[in-house]
């Protein structure tokens, strides 16, 4: 499958406006969790999902995938299933933006994993960077420690720590996913999967009842979902997984100001120094020269 040749600037602009269509769509689900729970918000809003991007699906007239194709979307719906209800489980028990500082160590480890999984090139500098991550971890929890925000905000930040590791992944799975197809297949496949996953699940959590007086919210945040996944399909297609991976960090500015204009949330000096380090220890370990990627073919 091949690309038009696009910009690394205009690549990053399309993917930062993702991170900004997800930070939105987090303020709304975070909204929702909190009045009828993270297991309903997640199952319904990946319902209207699979409509709207069924009906793009069918639209374009997209070819089925083949087998390449298919088993990464079921790997990375999978992925993104549990890594969607961790991340919402913490982020209804802590602030946006210190929820955000947490997946920050996301890019640095999917650097790790570009390194095993793409053959991407990895220097020393990922040792340095790695560790002033981590401090900048520790700092963020012990500012939480000193807010005193209950046991319960700790559980949510943990939840919140494993949810940024299976990023870290989907991360590169994103970047293998889209030199593999294209941003509607992804879209209409990505919210499949989760769907169905979902739907596998509910023998063990139960029925989500119908969210009465929620349906704005739930359709608006698989709206911003849908737009997000296409934006970041269509970045990662003409960029690296190293290139792109920094863009997340923007998503710390959104959160801030989506958390205080949304719930009040105030951010501490410890959050922002943490993610300030982490931020530094990531830019640190992505000092290496970007690898290019053989393109898949989607019907293989």
């Amino acid at each position: 499958m091949t690309r038009p040749a696009t910009s690394l600037t205009t690549a990053y602009a399309v993917a930062v406006s993702g991170i900004a269509s997800f930070s939105i769509m987090d303020m709304v689900i975070k909204g929702l969790s909190l009045a009828i729970g993270t297991f309903p918000t997640l199952w319904w809003r990946s319902v209207v999902g699979v409509g709207m991007a069924g009906a793009l699906y069918a639209w374009f007239r997209t070819p089925a995938p083949g087998r390449a194709a298919l088993k990464i979307h079921i790997v990375r719906g999978v992925a993104t299933t549990g890594m969607a209800v961790l991340f919402f489980w913490g982020l209804a028990r802590v602030p946006m933006a210190q929820a955000v500082a947490l997946t920050f160590i996301a890019p640095l480890i999917s650097l790790l994993l570009a390194a095993l999984i793409l053959k991407e090139r990895i220097g020393a500098a990922t040792v340095g960077g790695s560790a002033l991550a981590f401090v900048g971890v520790v700092v963020i929890l012990l500012g939480q420690s000193k807010a005193e925000l209950g046991p319960e905000a700790l559980q949510g930040s943990l939840a919140i720590l494993a949810s940024a590791l299976i990023y870290a992944w989907n991360i590169v799975l994103m970047r293998q996913q889209a030199l593999a197809a294209r941003p509607v297949e992804i879209a209409f496949f990505q919210n499949l999967v989760v769907c169905v996953t979902f739907a596998l699940s509910m023998p063990l959590v139960g029925v989500p009842a119908l969210p009465d007086g929620q349906w704005p919210a739930i359709v608006g945040a698989a709206v911003l979902a849908m737009v997000s996944q296409l934006a970041l399909a269509w970045a990662y297609a003409r960029a690296g997984a190293a290139a792109l991976s920094s863009s997340e960090y923007s998503s710390f500015l959104w959160a801030m100001l989506l958390g205080w204009l949304r719930f009040g949330e105030q951010v501490s000096w410890f959050t922002i120094g943490g993610a300030a380090l982490i931020v530094a220890g990531c830019l640190v370990a992505a000092r290496t020269k970007p690898v290019d990627h053989p393109v898949l073919e989607a019907s293989a």
